[in-house]
């Protein structure tokens, strides 16, 4: 998705569907397929992140002279961060194509939406490079930066892109030379490009990102996001097990009984930490397992039986009291 073709087609493909009543069944390869590209729910995060990118779209479209306000997503790993991200620039891109319609004979007449990765140990070129390969714009080596730079933002501005997303944004460290350099280069981009830009990474707050002059730069003019684990419970709901019965109404098992899973929110949630990438993987995983084994459904010791990501299963694990030489706990 980091070019414009990959972008393009998976902005527009439609969405994953779950069964519905009166479907013809699927065969077993498709339930397969669909369970492991599975749909996406609608979380929080991603509904204050809609909300917000809207708003500092409007509030940045007639601004010439500064850098726009910006938004940065931040959180913990597998806190659903991309998947946040993407959905909202897939909305946006729907909503201008729908918009802004292509000339008759045209597939598109306007890129409203760039995808982009930090590239790891990135330098002004690389991360300029970056930008180039989305849009396509030729680079051999022998161009400078600023050549690619002026390159990129004279595409970017003629193509019509209105929001940048910049993912992995946590491997910028402007305490360096070379991090200070693409540091000052997305504030040349933001400055020179009419888009909004809107940065993801892993808790950024806690990074060099925002250490020194060029930190205090990008802190003064970006809003912060934290797309955190979901609790069990926030106030009167409980925002945990929504998601859980969200992802098990998408289920397409025949034997599975509808309620099973959010009976074992409490477990899921001390399994998974809250994270929604852990949970969706373990949901899914059990969802394939049941097919393949035959049983349809998945029960808590099918859950059991799946060993999750390092990082679930480190949170999980019962934390035993340390003890002293002699064996005594210490207390």
């Amino acid at each position: 998705m980091t070019t414009w073709q990959g972008w393009h087609s998976f902005a527009t493909s439609p969405p994953l569907i779950p069964p519905q009543a009166g479907d013809t069944p699927r065969s077993t390869e498709e339930r397969l397929a669909y369970h492991s590209a599975f749909v996406t729910v609608r979380t929080p995060a991603i509904d204050t992140l809609a909300t917000q990118v809207r708003t500092l779209m409007l509030l940045g479209r007639h601004q010439q002279t500064t850098a726009r306000p910006s938004l940065i997503v931040t959180g913990p790993a597998a806190a659903g961060k991309t998947t946040a991200l993407l959905e909202v620039g897939r909305t946006c891109h729907l909503a201008h194509t729908r918009t802004h319609p292509a000339p008759p004979g045209h597939t598109h007449q306007q890129v409203p939406v760039a995808y982009l990765l930090v590239p790891p140990g990135a330098t002004a070129k690389t991360l300029a490079t970056e930008f180039a390969r989305y849009l396509g714009i030729p680079v051999n080596t022998r161009m400078t930066q600023a050549q690619i730079t002026s390159a990129v933002c004279h595409t970017y501005t003629a193509a019509g892109v209105r929001l940048v997303l910049i993912d992995e944004i946590h491997r910028l460290n402007p305490r360096t030379t070379t991090g200070a350099e693409a540091a000052d280069l997305l504030k040349d981009l933001t400055e020179r490009i009419k888009a909004t830009f809107v940065y993801s990474g892993i808790d950024v707050a806690a990074t060099p990102l925002f250490a020194g002059v060029r930190g205090a730069q990008l802190a003064g003019r970006a809003s912060l996001i934290t797309c955190g684990p979901l609790p069990a419970r926030h106030g009167t709901r409980q925002p945990f097990t929504d998601l859980i019965t969200d992802m098990e109404a998408a289920l397409d098992l025949t034997q599975h009984t509808p309620g099973t899973l959010p009976r074992h929110a409490a477990y899921l949630h001390q399994r998974t930490a809250g994270r929604i990438g852990s949970l969706s993987r373990l949901i899914r995983q059990a969802a394939i397992t049941a097919i393949c084994d035959g049983t349809e459904r998945i029960t808590k010791k099918a859950l059991e039986a799946i060993q999750l990501d390092h990082l679930a299963e480190e949170a999980s694990r019962p934390r035993t009291p340390p003890t002293r030489p002699n064996g005594m706990i210490r207390a």
